[in-house]
């Protein structure tokens, strides 16, 4: 099987479920047989629940027919897993994974969309998959930069796709309907195509494995991947909580990406320095007013997915320290970083330190 390489990129678009249901690949013979597929696949699960993002930490381990197939693989290990919790990040990292991919495609220059080692989705292919090809017409060019575009979409569409829950700046009442039109902004647009990402993903989510003869080996088979993926879940909840938020007790690491997010910073090291924030309790506003260099335009997003209802906390905290160091982002440790393995627990022993010391005088 050799898929087209954008089914890799995006494997929830129809044409990429088709080409796997075409090639007749079955999952049970994967995972007997230890395909390659399958470690790709418990990766983009853990990845999902622990970082938000389903986005390879080494990419150039995998094939596209890997990325392909280990989405319908992924899709069984959640099932199995068997959480709402894990269905919700799931469904919430794929959406944001495919939503950064896209903003990456649209901003390409011409070379880069000749360019055959990169296959490129485009804005229309989008619109048809989710049809809304007919629902949504730009009305104003941004001279070069897809994030200037204006766009109107019908009224049925936007509601369909908004949820009451982002907010006043998305009712009905506060837009400008007109023509049984609403008007969106390029990343207002982006937003609603992210959710209908999510939606798709999430729709059917957990099914029904066992039952049979083939799915109760299958489930068998995997039961040590869905047992370590329950307990990874299981970690992220045991994380220190910390009420209080001093900077300069911060881990190296991160006090590094924070001086850095001026400049520009790789989209892997934004999301970890705006998760270590979100998980002390900071919101959208806050970030933006302290490190304006995160503001990317879709912080008040992010910032609300990665948040727990409760507003403190995080679902997505940062990423470990072992992830940290595989994208080059774990600079400058100290003796504290050999004693711990996330930038929170470092935080959180800095704090109780400093709190001691300050007991002690």
């Amino acid at each position: 099987m050799r898929p087209d390489p954008l089914y890799a990129r995006y494997p929830f678009l129809d044409a990429a479920r088709a080409a796997v249901q075409e090639a007749d690949i079955s999952p049970p013979r994967l995972v007997t047989e230890g395909d390659p597929a399958v470690d790709r696949a418990r990766e983009r699960v853990e990845r999902a629940l622990m970082s938000g993002t389903v986005a390879s930490e080494t990419p150039e381990r995998w094939s596209d027919r890997d990325e392909l197939l280990s989405y319908p693989i992924a899709r069984i290990l959640v099932s199995l897993v068997d959480v709402r919790a894990a269905v919700e990040k799931y469904a919430d990292a794929e959406a944001e994974t495919a939503f950064e991919r896209l903003r990456a495609d649209l901003a390409a220059d011409d070379a880069e969309l000749r360019s055959v080692a990169t296959p490129r989705a485009d804005l229309p292919t989008f619109l048809d998959e989710f049809d809304l090809d007919g629902a949504v017409r730009r009305v104003a060019d941004g001279s070069g930069d897809p994030g200037r575009d204006t766009f109107r979409i019908d009224v049925t569409a936007y509601l369909r796709l908004t949820d009451p829950d982002w907010g006043a700046d998305w009712r009905l009442v506060n837009r400008d309907l007109a023509d049984g039109e609403v008007p969106v902004a390029s990343e207002e647009l982006h937003r609603l195509l992210r959710e209908a990402v999510r939606r798709r993903v999430a729709s059917g989510l957990p099914f029904e494995v066992r039952g049979s003869a083939g799915g109760d080996a299958l489930a068998a088979a995997l039961d040590d991947d869905v047992t370590a993926l329950r307990d990874r879940l299981a970690e992220r909840e045991r994380l220190p909580s910390v009420d209080t938020v001093a900077p300069e007790r911060f881990p190296p690491c991160m006090r590094a990406l924070l001086d850095r997010a001026d400049g520009d910073l790789p989209p892997h090291s934004a999301f970890a320095a705006t998760a270590f924030l979100v998980s002390l309790g900071l919101d959208a506003d806050t970030i933006a007013e302290r490190w304006p260099g995160l503001d990317d335009g879709d912080l008040s997003y992010r910032a609300t997915v990665l948040a727990d209802d409760g507003g403190g906390g995080s679902q997505y905290p940062a990423p470990s320290c072992a992830t940290m160091a595989t994208f080059g982002d774990c600079v400058n440790p100290d003796e504290r970083c050999e004693t711990i393995d996330h930038p929170r627990r470092y935080y959180a022993a800095a704090v109780a330190d400093a709190d001691r010391s300050e007991s002690d005088d």
